[in-house]
């Protein structure tokens, strides 16, 4: 069952990148972004009691506002844009980069030693990440730029949830982020709604799959399978991510990568490979205050990439 759980958990994510791209023909980005959280958000609701979420304290409500409004709204408003050009295989391996911006936030304000291996990693990982980014025409560069941009949101919900991951378990923290990002957005709505009236059926199942599946259902079979698993083990499935997003979109939408956007994927992959060896990830789930998702430390080595 927990192995199921970490495969689950890999398809889910790695299929939402493709399910963005028939999501944004009708519901546009600012349609879709609204959307998608508006229904994970009502799902994790609903299981909220049965998942024992408990409410969050009033003194933490500023930083979960913080990590809902870069992890949860800018991070779906951004993926969401850059794909409109990036094909979304591209896209997961350009945000599998966002460890690398957590290291270098809690070097910066944490004080966590900046190693050879960390320095290295991020070289490596960014080296791809701009290689995929000037690889290509002017629309599909500055896209790419965009998802990058997304990466970097997502390492600053990855540094912020840290100090809240020592009072909640990670499922809490996810579904506080989700809730508050989906109220940041909530000005989207009207667009969301008119989309709704006009959109295609493929796209409005799009919608409902990104919202119930990868934003819902993902986090709690993460949360399941890394209770049970070494943080080792948990984190090392999730570098599949990319190559089972590219899989996912090569048979749902028909997209072959170039060579240059497999060259810098391996590039930055590696360097997030490289980072993760540096943190030592022999520690066990067990030993964490609670079931961590993919924000469960802030240098960047357990968590996995919010699709």
């Amino acid at each position: 069952m927990k192995l199921l759980a970490l495969a689950l958990t890999v398809v889910l994510w790695a299929s939402a990148f493709p399910a963005i791209k028939v999501g944004l023909d009708g519901y546009g980005v600012a349609g879709l972004s609204f959307a998608r959280l508006a229904v994970a958000s009502a799902v994790l609701l609903l299981a909220a009691p049965i998942l024992k979420v408990r409410l969050p304290r009033a003194k933490d409500l500023p930083l979960i506002a913080l990590c809902g409004l870069a992890g949860m709204s800018a991070y779906q408003v951004l993926l969401n844009w850059g794909e409109v050009h990036v094909p979304a295989g591209t896209a997961s391996l350009l945000v599998s980069v966002a460890p690398v911006f957590s290291v270098l936030l809690a070097t910066a304000f944490l004080g966590e030693r900046l190693t050879m291996a960390k320095v290295l990693g991020s070289a490596v990982a960014l080296g791809g990440s701009a290689l995929i980014a000037t690889g290509s025409g002017l629309a599909y560069s500055q896209a790419a730029w965009v998802v990058l941009a997304a990466a970097a949101v997502q390492g600053i919900y990855h540094f912020c949830s840290k100090p809240l991951l020592e009072r909640y378990t990670g499922l809490e923290v996810a579904c506080y982020a989700m809730w508050a990002g989906t109220l940041f957005l909530a000005p989207l709505a009207p667009q969301a709604l008119h989309a709704a009236e006009t959109a295609p059926a493929s796209a409005t199942l799009a919608v409902v799959f990104l919202g119930v599946l990868p934003s819902a259902a993902g986090f709690v079979a993460w949360g399941y399978a890394v209770a049970r698993h070494s943080i080792a083990v948990a984190t090392g499935t999730l570098y599949l991510v990319p190559a089972v997003a590219l899989a996912v979109a090569f048979g749902w939408l028909g997209e072959v990568p170039t060579w240059v956007d497999a060259a810098g994927g391996a590039l930055s992959i590696a360097g997030v490979v490289l980072i993760s060896l540096s943190r030592g990830a022999g520690r066990t789930a067990a030993a964490a205050p609670g079931p961590p998702e993919p924000a469960r430390s802030a240098a960047g080595s357990r968590r996995a990439p919010v699709p």
